[in-house]
């Protein structure tokens, strides 16, 4: 029976030890457990430190952008005015020539009316046969019997 007993308190101590090295594994699993949930929490925080500074890094390229964006809105409409305001400028001038062109087309009209009456009568003073033979020193000029003929290019508006 003393086998027995000390078989059974072997076996006792044995189970006692089994326990502690339960208790001990089961506290080494809890540690393990925390240390991971650490781990966790800290690559946690350091992911949304990360995000934290790749919005922010997103939000100053978008103010960037922005800020870039205005300015060439406002080189456009400077540019935009400026050749409004030429436009307008050739405008009013091309205006003033168009009554130009009209003044002097009236006038090209009545100085052809001049030059065919001074034509025909020239030919009644000039002809041989007339009685009152009357020199002209205008009708030697060659050009005086041609009509004065506007150039294409001044005409066309």
């Amino acid at each position: 029976m003393a086998s027995s007993s000390g078989t059974s308190s072997g076996s006792g101590s044995g189970s006692g030890s089994s326990l502690l090295q339960n208790s001990g594994s089961e506290e080494d699993l809890q540690a393990l457990m925390d240390q991971r949930k650490r781990k966790r929490m800290i690559s946690n925080r350091e992911s949304a430190r990360r995000s934290r500074m790749r919005k922010q890094k997103h939000l100053d390229d978008l103010v960037s952008q922005v800020t870039k964006l205005r300015k060439e809105n406002q080189e456009i409409l400077t540019s935009v005015n400026i050749t409004t305001q030429q436009y307008l400028s050739v405008e009013a001038e091309n205006s003033v020539l168009r009554a130009q062109i009209g003044e002097l087309s009236n006038r090209l009209e009545s100085l052809n009316e001049i030059v065919g009456a001074m034509n025909s009568t020239n030919a009644a003073f000039l002809e041989p046969n007339n009685s009152f033979f009357f020199f002209n020193p205008l009708s030697n000029i060659s050009y005086m019997n041609q009509p004065i003929m506007p150039s294409s290019h001044i005409l066309q508006y």
